[in-house]
């Protein structure tokens, strides 16, 4: 017990600063790297927790595509980032009074939790005696499956979209025409030239 408890506080330690250095980063490179540190860490939270499944969904959901895919985008683009910090000092009494909110519910919710003994110093058992993966499978797979579907199918537009803001058209880079590579035949794509002798290919 005492082991998990070190766990615990550890994880939720690196969790907390992790997260904390995704917010004050100058660097957006570093917070995308920062925030997939907390994914991992809270993975880990959820593990000790008895909810394997949403550990496994948080690493290969977010880890996997979100956070990768905020990467890719951070290192495409061309962002100005003077731009973006001379801002920073009008809308600090804003960030900070949204964060001050957020911070506020969370310790009200802990402490009413807290004191209408709520707290569970085990993880609860799924119903039927399976596992939390086949419990949160079958009710996935089944009850909820179009549901689902219309979640990975918004994740792919979403994919799309980011492609697209990122795919940058220049000028003077060459690339290729599928539909004229397709098209060509051997009377479009060649031609026989006869050259004289003395005489260079002009």
């Amino acid at each position: 017990m005492a082991l998990a408890a070190i766990a615990f506080y550890l994880l939720a330690a690196v969790t907390l600063v992790s997260a904390f250095l995704v917010v004050i980063g100058r660097n957006p490179v570093h917070s995308v790297l920062f925030l997939i540190l907390t994914f991992f860490s809270a993975a880990g939270l959820f593990v000790l927790l008895g909810a394997e499944f949403l550990a496994m969904l948080l690493i290969v959901v977010y880890v996997g595509a979100v956070a990768v895919l905020f990467l890719f985008v951070v290192m495409m683009l061309d962002v100005d980032f003077s731009a973006l910090r001379a801002g920073f000092a009008s809308n600090l009494p804003v960030g900070l009074g949204v964060g001050l909110l957020l911070a506020g519910e969370m310790i009200f919710t802990s402490v009413v939790v807290v004191n209408n003994g709520a707290t569970h110093a085990m993880p609860m058992a799924a119903p039927g005696g399976v596992t939390n993966a086949e419990a949160i499978g079958q009710a996935l797979y089944t009850d909820y499956f179009y549901y689902f579907q219309a979640a990975g199918l918004v994740l792919l537009v979403a994919m799309i979209g980011a492609i697209v803001l990122t795919l940058r058209h220049r000028a003077n880079v060459k690339r290729q025409n599928i539909s004229d590579q397709v098209a060509r035949t051997p009377a479009t794509g060649m031609r026989i030239v006869q050259i004289e002798s003395g005489e260079g290919l002009k």
